[in-house]
């Protein structure tokens, strides 16, 4: 990992980020009551640019996940948008990627559990950012013996804090016994996604991922990829319940998201996923995303917003 952040929005202006510090008592810090979300920018050596991809959809997520905390902020995701250029641009960050954190929390300096009659803030840094796993094109996973957690418990589709518990048991469980990543049953027994990762498999040509419905965050990447693989490769794509034990049969797999990218799944349990080694679907897929999100496709523009050139 590159260096950390200079500087953050917070409290209604960019400031040093050892600036940027809240209470002890801060209500989201003793109970998980906030959200976040995960933005990444890429750099175009061609064009001398830095390109967010997809940033309102990200804000509108955000805003959204703040909806199911009763956090309201006088905020669009255009003005958060305008936030996070001056940020950038504060930042300078050239000849890097960038991942950046936006989070609105629960912000009184109280205690006791609730959602209601509480102050809320929104708070946002950037930082170089390369591979969230290192191997991307033949990642080893396991099953987790953790469980996704339930709608009625705490949403998945949104980025509560909070839930992120959840997501680093099971990270820490399968990191320490060797695992690149882990799968993830939901309630049901069905895959739901990996630790922090929406899940994919491609058997008999037909690239196949778990419905909203089975505990997922609502990926934006995800529906990146849906539309890569049906508008792009040709690829069908089915939205359904997937069992465990198809994995094992599956011609190719991979993991999707913000911060992971799309990395290949090869081994699941010690057991090869298709040939073991990176397939076809995959690599292609591979290729198109990282040159779409650089801004190197001409047609997916509009999801690319500059940095430091004219705004699209």
């Amino acid at each position: 990992m590159a260096q950390g952040p200079s500087y953050a929005y917070f409290q209604g202006k960019i400031v040093p980020i050892a600036e940027a510090k809240v209470s002890v008592m801060t209500h989201a810090l003793n109970y998980g009551t906030g959200a976040f979300g995960g933005v990444r920018a890429y750099w175009n050596d061609d064009e001398n640019e830095l390109f967010i991809f997809r940033p309102l959809d990200h804000f509108r997520r955000v805003l959204n996940s703040g909806k199911l905390l009763m956090i309201d902020l006088p905020h669009t995701p255009e003005s958060l948008l305008n936030i996070l250029l001056e940020l950038l641009r504060t930042e300078n960050y050239r000849g890097v990627d960038v991942y950046i954190r936006p989070l609105i929390y629960k912000s009184s300096a109280v205690i006791g559990v609730r959602l209601h009659d509480l102050e809320a803030d929104f708070t946002m840094f950037a930082q170089p950012f390369g591979s969230y796993i290192s191997n991307e094109e033949g990642s080893r996973v396991t099953f987790s013996a953790w469980r996704r957690i339930d709608d009625n418990m705490i949403p998945a589709r949104g980025k509560i804090t909070g839930a992120y518990a959840n997501s680093a048991f099971i990270k820490t469980d399968a990191a320490l016994s060797g695992f690149d990543e882990a799968l993830v049953l939901n309630q049901n027994g069905h895959i739901s996604e990996g630790s922090a990762e929406n899940f994919f498999m491609v058997r008999d040509g037909v690239a196949i991922t778990p419905p909203v419905t089975a505990n997922i965050l609502e990926g934006i990447t995800r529906r990146t990829i849906m539309h890569l693989l049906s508008e792009e490769m040709g690829v069908p794509v089915e939205v359904r319940d997937i069992d465990r034990t198809e994995v094992f049969v599956a011609d190719e797999a991979f993991f999707c998201g913000t911060g992971v990218q799309v990395v290949a799944i090869t081994e699941v349990d010690h057991r090869p996923v298709g040939t073991g080694k990176l397939g076809p679907v995959v690599r292609q897929l591979r290729q198109l995303y990282f040159d779409l999100v650089r801004g190197k496709i001409a047609r997916y523009r509009a999801w690319n917003v500059p940095v430091y050139g004219p705004q699209a």
